[in-house]
C-alpha cells in the first residue's frame, strides 16, 4: 500500500530518495570502455555475446534487415509513428536558432554562427521495454538541427535482431546508420569509434546504470545530453480530479522501473484516500504489475498539503521530471512552477501524452536536475561560434584601452599585441 503523508514544512523529508550513486558500476564500466578503445570491434562482439547473449555476424543493421522489419509493422502503427514524428518536427522546428551580426560601431563587426555537430549518436534502450518513441524524440531534433549524420545504437535480442518497432521509428525519423549494440560498450564505441562504428561528437538518450555511468566517463571526449536516472512523475491535484485517472497516471510512471517514483501532492484528504484505493484496484490490471507494485511501495507517495500553493512549492522542491497540474485553471499556476522537466496542464493531459504524441520532447532531466537543466532539444545538437572584425582605425581607437586592461592583469604580451600595430617603422 502506498504511504499517505501529511506535509509539515519539510518537503524534502517526505519525497522519495533520489537514485543511488553509480559508483557500484564504475569499475565495470571503466573496464568495458578500456577494452573497446584497445580492441575495437573484437571487444564489441565479445561484450554483445556476454551481456546481451547475441552472437552477431555483423554489428550494423543491413538494408535487408530494415526492409524485413518494416514489413512486420502493421500499417496502423506506421501511421501513428508518422503522426508522432510530424508533431515532434513541428515543435522542434520552432526551436531552431539563427546567428546574428552586430555592426553598430564604425569599423566593427561582431557576430555569432550556429553550427550543427558533424555526427550525433542516439542510444535507445531495448531491454525491459523497447522504446521506439525515444528514437523519434532523440533523432528528429538532431535532423532538424542539421547534424551531418545520425547514428543509432540499440541492443539486439538473443537472435541478433533489433525490435522491428525501433527500426521502423528509426526509418521514420531519418536515422542514418544503426548498430546492434547496447550497454557501456555501445557508449564507448560511439565515443571513441571502432573499425565499424564511427566516432560521434554528441551522445544522447537514456539508459540504465551502466549506460549512465559510461556517458559520465566519456564526457569530455564527446558531449552528452544528461545522465538520466529513474523516471518520475509528481502530480499536483485538487479534490475535483477523478481518483482513477490520478492512479492511472501514477502507475504509468511506476511500470517503467522498480526505481521509478510516482508522487501525488494534494490538498484533499478524501482524494488521497481514494487514489490509494484506486492504485490497489488498478495494479493487478498491469502486464508489468510486479515492477509497478515495487515502485509504488518503495518510492510512491501521497502527500497532503494545506492548500495548492503549498503543493506547488513542494513540487518546486522536488524539481520532477514530469509535473502534472490537475487543476481547474492550470495556467494560473504555471508561472509559479520554477523547476520541472515538462509540465502537463489540466485534467486531460496525462504524462503518456507527452511520451508519445504531443510533440514536446520526452527526454527530460531527472533526479532534481530540472533545477538547472532542460529537456532535450535542437540546442543539444548545435554549437555556437563567434567572430570579430575590426578595421585598423577601429582597433587604433581602443588599443590603449586594451593595453591598460592587459597590464592590470600583468599580461604585457597582450598589451604589446594591441599596440605593436601602431608603432612607427624603425
Amino acid at each position: 500500500m502506498i504511504r499517505i503523508l501529511r506535509y509539515s514544512g519539510d518537503g524534502q523529508a517526505l519525497l522519495p530518495e533520489r537514485s543511488a550513486s553509480l559508483a557500484d558500476v564504475s569499475d565495470t564500466v571503466s573496464a568495458v570502455i578500456d577494452a573497446v578503445r584497445r580492441e575495437g570491434d573484437a571487444a564489441l562482439y565479445r561484450f554483445e555475446k556476454e551481456f546481451d547473449g547475441a552472437a552477431l555476424d555483423a554489428l550494423e543493421v543491413s538494408p535487408a534487415e530494415m526492409d524485413e522489419a518494416l514489413a512486420l509493422i502493421e500499417p496502423a502503427f506506421l501511421d501513428v509513428l508518422k503522426q508522432a514524428a510530424d508533431n515532434i518536427r513541428a515543435f522542434h522546428s520552432a526551436q531552431k536558432r539563427t546567428g546574428f551580426i552586430l555592426n553598430d560601431r564604425p569599423g566593427v563587426v561582431l557576430g555569432q554562427k550556429i553550427i550543427p555537430v558533424d555526427r550525433a549518436g542516439i542510444y535507445v534502450p531495448a531491454g525491459k521495454a523497447p522504446l521506439s518513441s525515444t528514437v523519434l524524440m532523440d533523432a528528429i531534433p538532431a535532423v532538424i538541427a542539421g547534424v551531418g549524420e545520425v547514428v543509432m545504437v540499440t541492443a539486439p535480442n538473443r537472435e541478433g535482431k533489433i525490435d522491428p518497432a525501433i527500426l521502423a521509428a528509426a526509418h521514420t525519423a531519418g536515422v542514418g546508420r544503426i548498430f546492434k549494440l547496447g550497454g557501456a560498450q555501445a557508449v564507448a564505441a560511439l565515443a571513441y569509434g571502432t573499425e565499424s562504428v564511427p566516432k560521434v561528437d554528441k551522445i544522447v538518450g537514456p539508459g540504465g546504470a551502466l549506460v549512465a555511468e559510461a556517458k559520465r566517463q566519456v564526457y569530455g571526449v564527446v558531449s552528452i545530453d544528461m545522465i538520466a536516472g529513474p523516471s518520475e512523475v509528481l502530480i499536483v491535484s485538487d479534490g475535483r480530479s477523478d481518483p482513477a485517472h490520478i492512479a492511472a497516471d501514477m502507475l504509468a510512471q511506476a511500470e517503467h522501473d522498480t526505481a521509478s517514483s510516482a508522487v501525488l501532492v494534494t490538498d484533499s484528504e478524501a482524494l488521497a484516500e481514494k487514489v490509494a484505493a484506486a492504485l490497489e484496484k488498478q495494479l493487478p490490471l498491469l502486464e508489468r504489475e510486479p515492477i509497478a507494485r515495487a515502485s509504488i511501495e518503495n518510492n510512491g507517495r501521497i502527500i497532503v498539503t494545506r492548500d495548492i500553493a503549498e503543493a506547488v512549492e513542494l513540487a518546486n522542491a522536488a524539481a520532477p521530471e514530469h509535473l502534472e497540474l490537475c487543476l481547474d485553471d492550470p495556467f494560473a499556476w504555471l508561472d509559479r512552477v520554477r523547476h520541472a522537466g515538462s509540465v502537463f496542464l489540466g485534467r486531460s493531459a496525462p504524462e503518456a501524452l507527452g511520451d508519445y504524441l504531443a510533440g514536446a520532447n520526452h527526454t527530460l532531466p531527472t533526479g532534481g536536475t530540472a533545477r538547472f537543466s532542460s529537456p532535450l532539444s535542437v540546442d543539444d545538437f548545435i554549437k555556437k561560434t563567434q567572430y570579430i572584425y575590426y578595421t585598423r582605425d577601429a582597433l587604433g581607437a581602443v588599443a590603449e584601452d586594451i593595453a591598460l586592461f592587459a597590464r592590470r592583469e600583468s599580461l604585457t604580451g597582450h598589451a604589446r599585441s594591441a599596440l605593436i600595430r601602431f608603432e612607427e617603422e624603425p
